[in-house]
């Protein structure tokens, strides 16, 4: 079988979607004002490692960057079944693009030594960007399957998987070390059980920051990301709907008669009927 595997999985902490909360003025979230959840798309990375885990051994990172709230969704990775958990959190990481983050995520993948795997979620629920992923494969110079759907097979020194692509699914073998991003169709995720629940609560997280990692400074935060988000807004519906309570006799004919003198002033319908 070879040596036990060693997987990463970088995971993050987001508002919860359905609580967001955006400056009326800048236009930019209020983090402080949403929920923190472990970004729903990265459980599906989980669920893969610890697969691969059960199948042929492993052990597995889950790594996160951000305040020290995202203590939390470690401890949930571990609750499920990672072994070790990782935050990387320092005041020179605020305010990071995609660019400078996946910059200080390589460095702490470099420094947790031999790598395997590495697996990522197919993008984050806040940023929806689906960069992270590749930009870390690109600083740690490895190969790279995004889009991932399944894992087929998991060999010494290479893995065999199916990727979703334009014209269907393409499937390639990849030699390891390498990155995956993963969809939600790779699995079924599990629920943290109670034992784990309790070994989370006993596995201590060690935070590393600028000066453990030995960073170049230019590279970190605000001033070292090449890209800045100017402004985000919700969406705006501009079309202006039409509603008719058709509940039966009369309420029906005017409700067909009403659908029927929509689509005609539209030019979708004449009177002789569809346009083709």
């Amino acid at each position: 079988m070879g040596e036990i595997m060693v997987i990463v999985v970088p995971i993050k902490q987001v508002p919860e979607t359905s609580n967001v909360v955006l400056d009326p003025i800048t236009g930019v979230m209020i983090r402080s004002s949403s929920k923190a959840i472990l970004n729903p798309l990265d459980l599906y990375a989980i669920e893969s490692a610890l697969q691969i885990k059960e199948s042929r051994g492993a052990t597995i990172y889950a790594i996160s960057m951000g305040p020290s709230s995202a203590i939390k969704v470690l401890k949930e990775a571990i609750a499920m079944g990672c072994d070790e958990g990782l935050l990387l959190s320092d005041r020179a990481f605020a305010g990071s693009d995609t660019w400078s983050t996946s910059y200080t995520l390589a460095s702490a993948i470099k420094k947790i030594g031999k790598v395997d795997l590495i697996i990522t979620g197919e993008k984050a629920t806040d940023g929806d960007t689906g960069q992270v992923g590749p930009e870390i494969a690109s600083w740690l110079n490895l190969p790279v399957s995004t889009y991932t759907s399944h894992i087929l097979e998991v060999e010494e020194g290479s893995i065999k998987v199916k990727r979703l692509i334009e014209e269907g699914y393409q499937t390639e073998i990849i030699q390891t070390p390498c990155l995956l991003t993963v969809l939600k169709e790779i699995a079924f995720v599990r629920l943290a059980t109670l034992k784990g629940k309790k070994r989370a609560m006993n596995t201590p997280i060690p935070i590393w920051g600028e000066k453990e990692l030995e960073l170049d400074s230019s590279y970190l935060g605000l001033k070292g990301s090449p890209t800045k988000v100017v402004k985000i807004e919700p969406t705006k519906v501009a079309r202006s709907p039409i509603v008719v309570e058709a509940i039966e006799g009369e309420s029906v004919v005017k409700g067909v008669s009403s659908l029927i003198e929509f689509l005609q002033s539209n030019n979708v319908l004449t009177k002789r009927g569809l346009h083709e």
